[in-house]
């Protein structure tokens, strides 16, 4: 006759507890991929809302970089800053995933770092702007955060800095504000400790010498750089996003307006 093997108290814990484990996993990876999808869809939503400027007419040569020269940031983006006033831009990078609004929230400092552009709580954030930067006048340097998912959303895609060769084939970054139009080239692409080298807090330089002293900095701690350089009174964008195996230090890209 044979006997069953009966499961000790001990084993049916650890069977019960796996089973919890990978159950609470399984709910984890689900929430984490229907947030993802979610995030996506509403700044698809967003995109869809950008008008593009009417194809030129035949023989009529009053047209600039594929715009009209009445064509403004209003007309382009309107229905979207009439959402939110918080918004005062759109940043995005040909042949990238990189195509957001872009935030600024001067007395609430780090407000979009947890926010959706609706501003309601959600961890992938919305790209905003340093808070004591401004665009009229614009500062000297403008720094933009986001967040890097691994993914390639949000500013992931700029971790692709590091090779030369991506950099050689994406060299202009677009950001359009509600002062204007903006393309910019890149200067360099850098790693660096914020508190070692805040360069976030470079804003405004009050002399030259303070100008080119960020620009030094920045191209001595580059991991890729394309050449270019920036003189006192150029207009620097600097995009900043984390790099998920050093916590401490953050991917920085540096570019000057053309």
């Amino acid at each position: 006759m044979k006997r069953h093997r009966r499961f000790s108290p001990l084993w049916l814990c650890i069977v019960i507890l796996l089973i919890g484990v990978f159950a609470f996993s399984g709910s984890q990876i689900w929430r984490h991929v229907s947030e993802e999808r979610e995030v996506a869809e509403q700044f698809d939503r967003l995109t869809s809302q950008i008008e593009r400027p009417p194809s030129p007419p035949q023989g009529q040569p009053n047209y600039t970089d594929d715009a009209p020269a009445e064509w403004t940031v209003f007309d382009q983006y309107g229905a979207l800053f009439s959402q939110n006033p918080d918004m005062i831009g759109w940043i995005s990078i040909d042949g990238t995933s990189i195509n957001y609004p872009v935030m600024h929230t001067p007395g609430r400092p780090d407000f979009y770092l947890r926010r959706n552009f609706r501003g309601e709580r959600c961890r992938f954030g919305t790209p905003y702007i340093f808070e004591y930067a401004t665009l009229e006048p614009q500062s000297d340097n403008i720094t933009i955060f986001a967040h890097n998912m691994g993914n390639s959303r949000m500013f992931g895609s700029l971790m692709n800095y590091r090779n030369a060769t991506f950099l050689a084939e994406h060299p202009i970054i677009n950001f359009d504000t509600i002062a204007g139009f903006g393309r910019y080239e890149i200067i360099t692409v850098f790693i660096a400790n914020p508190t070692a080298f805040p360069y976030h807090m470079f804003v405004n330089a009050a002399v030259e010498d303070e100008f080119d002293e960020f620009v030094r900095r920045g191209k001595e701690l580059a991991v890729n750089s394309t050449g270019v350089t920036a003189t006192y009174g150029d207009r620097l964008i600097t995009l900043s996003t984390c790099i998920n195996t050093r916590p401490d230090y953050r991917l920085v890209v540096v570019a000057r307006k053309i």
